[in-house]
C-alpha cells in the first residue's frame, strides 16, 4: 500500500520529472562546527559529485593527502571514498550531486576523464574561476525551485558545463607524433581490461588477472609487443601499471574499510599473505599493518 501510495501522490506529475527527481540535488556549503568532513561510510554504490570548497583545506581523496589554500573544484564518483579537514577559519562553497543515470547515452558521465580511477580530479581555482564557478551553482539552485518543466534538462547543462570547465584545466598530454594507431588501441584494451576488475566492493571478490602474461593472452597478443606497446604510450612497463594499480586499491581498501589485510591481500590476487606484505612494502616502504595504522 505505501508504494501505491506513493505513486498516486505524484501522478500528477509529467513522467520525466517523476523519472528525474532523486537523481541530482545541489546544496550550500557554509561553516560547520568542528573541521573534519567525512565522505564516508565506505559505499562504492551512489552519486557523482562536483564540488567547489572555498577556505585553507587539506583533502584526503582515495590514496592521495592534497592540500590547497584558496578555492578548488573537486570532481568525485562514486567509487572512491574521500574526506577533508577544514585548516582555515572560514569553508564556504556549493556541491552538486547526480547519478549516472541523470544523462542519456549521449553522455556516459563515468567516461569523462575527472571521473575516472586514478585520474586528476582537483583543481586549484582562480579568483575568476571561483566568481564564474559561484554563479553555475547559483544558478543550479534557482533553477531546482522552479516549476518549469524542463528545469532537468537546464541542470543537466549546467552540470555538463562544470564537467567541461574541469576538462579544461586538465594539462593536455602531449603524445609524440610517431606513435602508431595499434600501440595506441593495445594499450586502451590493456588499461580497460585492468580497470574493470576494479573496485573491489566486497571481501568475497578477487581480482582475475594480476600478472603481465595474462593479459597478454586475453588481448591476444605477445607479452614482448604488450610491453612495447605501453611503454611507448605511457612511458611503463605492464608490470609497473598492474603494480601501480594494485597498490592504488590497497591504500584505499587499508584506508576505507576494516577487512583484516589477509582478506585484502586474497582480493588483490595474492596467494600468500607475506607476498603481499612484501609487495606493498617494496612499493609503500610502510608494511600494510603500519600504512593502516598511520593513516
Amino acid at each position: 500500500m505505501g508504494a501505491l501510495a506513493e505513486l498516486e501522490k505524484h501522478a500528477w506529475m509529467p513522467d520525466h520529472l517523476q523519472r528525474e527527481m532523486g537523481h541530482f540535488n545541489v546544496f550550500t556549503i557554509r561553516n560547520t562546527p568542528g573541521n573534519y568532513i567525512n565522505c564516508q561510510p565506505y559505499n562504492r554504490k551512489g552519486f557523482y559529485k562536483i564540488s567547489l570548497l572555498n577556505g585553507h583545506t587539506r583533502l584526503f581523496y582515495a590514496d592521495k593527502d592534497l592540500e590547497f589554500k584558496q578555492s578548488a573544484l573537486l570532481f568525485s564518483n562514486p567509487y572512491v571514498p574521500y574526506s577533508w579537514e577544514h585548516l582555515g577559519n572560514e569553508q564556504t562553497g556549493f556541491f552538486c550531486i547526480f547519478t549516472e543515470a541523470f544523462f542519456d547515452e549521449h553522455h556516459q558521465v563515468k567516461q569523462y576523464p575527472v571521473f575516472k580511477p586514478g585520474a586528476n580530479a582537483l583543481f586549484e581555482l582562480s579568483a575568476a574561476q571561483v566568481s564564474e564557478i559561484s554563479s553555475i551553482f547559483q544558478r543550479m539552485q534557482e533553477e531546482i525551485d522552479t516549476d518549469f518543466v524542463y528545469k532537468y534538462d537546464i541542470l543537466r547543462n549546467l552540470t555538463l558545463d562544470l564537467i567541461y570547465k574541469g576538462l579544461k584545466m586538465q594539462p593536455a598530454e602531449s603524445r609524440p607524433n610517431s606513435e602508431s594507431n595499434g600501440s595506441l588501441r593495445v594499450a586502451a584494451l590493456f588499461t580497460e581490461l585492468l580497470e574493470r576488475q576494479f573496485p573491489i566492493e566486497s571481501p568475497g571478490q578477487r581480482i582475475r588477472l594480476r600478472f603481465p602474461a595474462k593479459y597478454a593472452d586475453h588481448l591476444s597478443v605477445h607479452i614482448n609487443h604488450l610491453n612495447h606497446s605501453l611503454k611507448k604510450v605511457t612511458g611503463q612497463t605492464t608490470s609497473q601499471l598492474i603494480a601501480a594499480r594494485l597498490m592504488q586499491e590497497a591504500r584505499i581498501l587499508l584506508q576505507h574499510t576494516d577487512w583484516n589485510i589477509s582478506e585484502i591481500s586474497w582480493c588483490l590476487g595474492f596467494e600468500e599473505l607475506p607476498h603481499f606484505i612484501n609487495f606493498f612494502k617494496k612499493n609503500e616502504v610502510l608494511t600494510p599493518k603500519h600504512f593502516r595504522n598511520y593513516h
